[in-house]
């Protein structure tokens, strides 16, 4: 998925003929705490809730004012995951989006991209989720994706978490089933370490009742 596909119709865009008290109304309405200034279709950067409350007037327009803008922006074509980092890195609350022209088409909302990633990541999927810490030079996600399929299962998604000055990465599997018991000894037999395992807690409820009530009838047989 690309930018474009991701470009919010709500977000408004200020000018600068805008206020400060406008931008900060419109911030509280749609839940950001950056918003986009933009002339005709040229980008002139982001400005914060912290910029606006920097200035002295804050009803006056924007254009009277000297403000030291910054332009983060992606291009129509980037990458989710390209969205991801720079929004992260930056803390932004909304990326704006510019054509090879450098003429501004959007903005993508963060919380748009969040409920975006838990669908295309399969997080609302049912299943377990096993944690795994892995020497950087042992990584293979192929052997991995073997154990897990030997015991009937399939990933439906990873991440990867590396850590500074660490050789070791943590890896996170979703997976399509909640009963994990024999997915963790066959890590254990192949000397993974495993972190961590979750399931939701119903399941879990409802996999021990299970379990109970098999042991049962096996002891009155």
């Amino acid at each position: 998925m690309v930018a474009k596909e991701l470009i919010s119709d709500v977000v408004p865009s200020l000018r600068t003929s805008n206020t400060g008290i406008n931008a900060l109304n419109w911030m509280d309405i749609f839940k950001v705490s950056h918003l986009p200034i933009v002339n005709d279709k040229e980008f002139l950067g982001l400005i914060s809730e912290t910029d606006i409350y920097d200035l002295n007037m804050p009803e006056e327009p924007l254009g009277n004012h000297q403000l030291s803008l910054f332009r983060p922006y992606v291009s129509e074509y980037q990458h989710v995951f390209e969205i991801f980092e720079l929004a992260s890195r930056l803390k932004l609350s909304l990326v704006p989006v510019l054509d090879n022209r450098k003429n501004y088409l959007g903005s993508i909302i963060i919380t748009d991209l969040l409920h975006m990633f838990a669908e295309t990541t399969a997080l609302k999927n049912p299943g377990g989720i096993i944690v795994l810490e892995i020497n950087n030079n042992d990584y293979s996600l192929a052997q991995i994706a073997q154990i897990v399929e030997g015991n009937d299962a399939k990933i439906l998604s990873t991440f990867i978490t590396s850590h500074p000055n660490s050789t070791k990465l943590e890896l996170t599997l979703k997976l399509n089933v909640t009963d994990l018991t024999s997915i963790h000894q066959t890590f254990n037999r192949y000397n993974y370490t495993i972190l961590g395992s979750y399931m939701k807690h119903d399941e879990e409820e409802d996999l021990l009742e299970d379990r109970y009530n098999l042991l049962i009838k096996y002891l009155n047989m």
